[in-house]
């Protein structure tokens, strides 16, 4: 039996066993009229996913947890709240993790170890009809490879524990809470400015050139960072391209 978490005060937590996704399971809880702050942890995940419906595999032993958020922003903000998780991930296995280790950020919504996928975001939100209208809510979901990663993915992936860091689930809970915390309060107070500066800071393939799959294509360029409202900038032969949403990969022909 694991320890109960400690956590500040304005989170609410619903700790589950099992659970088909936190994500679902938050979503289910906001329609009902839960407030921001309620945070739902299970052990595992039997229906686990990531960005555009790819599974996630969630057995025991990893972080699972999705968060209910009621930014008062429009949705092309709110979408900001991918990198701010990113900067908590970040920190939290800064906390955890032994020094040295080779943490980096990577658009739009990873955090990868020595090259490798870590850590995985994924947003969804409801009611906002365009960019410019505010959601009814927000969930943040964050899976983070504990003890275990898939061996069977386009982007290669370690866990903490292949890196020389133990760490339990309610470690990276109660750590991941507090520097959330700390991260969502500066976007709030100060915008994403300050926000945008340390994640760029932190990402692995600045100025790298990097493939940029789009739906109907794929873009190669160099990575030169990200506008004021955290699309990235790629820079390619033809100029640079200003991209809202795609997924980036290192292979042949990329440093």
């Amino acid at each position: 039996m694991q320890p109960a978490p400690v956590l500040p005060s304005v989170y609410n937590l619903v700790a589950l066993e099992s659970c088909g996704s936190t994500n679902d399971e938050a979503r289910r809880l906001a329609e009902e009229g839960a407030p921001e702050g309620t945070l739902v942890w299970a052990l595992e995940q039997t229906a686990g996913r990531g960005r555009h419906g790819r599974t996630w595999a969630s057995p025991h032993g990893n972080f699972y947890a999705s968060l209910v958020l009621r930014p008062e922003s429009p949705l092309k903000d709110a979408a900001q709240l991918g990198f701010v998780a990113a900067l908590a991930v970040f920190d939290t296995i800064g906390t955890l993790a032994l020094a040295g280790l080779e943490v980096a950020t990577k658009w739009p919504n990873d955090v990868m170890i020595t090259g490798r996928k870590v850590a995985g975001i994924l947003l969804e939100s409801k009611g906002a009809a365009g960019p410019e209208a505010v959601p009814d809510y927000v969930i943040l979901g964050v899976g983070v490879n504990l003890i275990n990663f898939p061996d069977k993915v386009d982007t290669p992936a370690t866990c903490l524990s292949d890196e020389g860091a133990n760490v339990l689930p309610v470690e990276f809970l109660e750590a991941f809470a507090r520097h959330f915390l700390n991260w969502v309060r500066q976007w709030t107070d100060d915008g994403f400015e300050k926000v945008r500066r340390h994640w760029t800071f932190r990402c692995g393939h600045k100025d790298r050139e990097i493939q940029v799959r789009l739906p109907n294509e794929t873009v190669g360029g160099i990575f030169r960072g990200l506008d004021d409202t955290g699309a990235m900038l790629l820079e390619t032969p033809a100029g640079t391209r200003t991209i809202a949403a795609g997924e980036v990969f290192f292979g042949p022909g990329t440093a």
